[in-house]
C-alpha cells in the first residue's frame, strides 16, 4: 500500500505540472486569439478607410467595443475571486480592446475632417468624450476635445436653435 502512494505522489506532481501548463498554454491561447482579434478589426478598420467605406469602418470599430463590453462583463465577474491573475490578464486585454476603439474613433474623426465632413468628425470626436469616460480613458478625451476646438476653426459649430 506504502509503495502504492508513492508511486501516486511521484506520478501526480508532473500530471499535475502538465495540466498546469496546459492550463496556462490555453489561457494563452484565449489571450492571443483576443490580441488577434483586435488586430483583425483595426486591419478591416482601416482597409475599410482606405477605400471610403466609413460605414463598415464603423461596424469593425463597434465590433472591438463588444469585445470590450464582454471582457468588461468577464473581470466583473472575477473580482470576486481573489489571487487570480487571470484577472490581470482579462483587465489588459479589456484596456487593450478599450484603448483600440477609442484611437480607431479618433482615426476616424481625422479622417472625417480631411474630408471635410466636419459635421461628422465633430459628432465622432463627441462619441469619444461621452463613452470613453474612464480616468485610463482622459487622454483620449482631451485629443478628442482639442480636435473640436480644431474644427471650430475650419468649420464653426452650427449656432444652437
Amino acid at each position: 500500500m506504502a509503495r502504492r502512494s508513492h508511486m501516486t505522489l511521484i506520478w501526480q506532481g508532473p500530471l499535475m505540472f502538465a495540466l498546469c501548463l496546459a492550463l496556462a498554454h490555453c489561457s494563452h491561447d484565449i489571450h492571443e486569439k483576443r490580441a488577434d482579434t483586435i488586430k483583425g478589426h483595426v486591419e478591416s478598420f482601416y482597409d475599410h478607410l482606405k477605400h471610403d467605406r466609413v460605414a463598415a469602418a464603423v461596424r469593425e470599430n463597434e465590433a472591438i467595443e463588444h469585445l470590450s463590453t464582454q471582457l468588461g462583463e468577464i473581470v466583473t465577474r472575477r473580482v470576486n475571486q481573489p489571487g487570480s491573475n487571470q484577472i490581470d490578464r482579462e483587465w489588459t486585454d479589456l484596456r487593450t480592446a478599450n484603448e483600440t476603439a477609442a484611437q480607431n474613433w479618433l482615426a476616424l474623426g481625422q479622417y472625417l475632417s480631411i474630408k471635410k465632413q466636419y459635421a461628422q468628425s465633430r459628432a465622432t470626436y463627441q462619441r469619444v468624450i461621452d463613452t470613453y469616460t474612464g480616468a485610463t480613458e482622459r487622454t483620449y478625451r482631451e485629443q478628442a476635445a482639442r480636435a473640436i476646438r480644431d474644427l471650430d476653426m475650419l468649420s464653426p459649430s452650427p449656432a444652437p436653435r
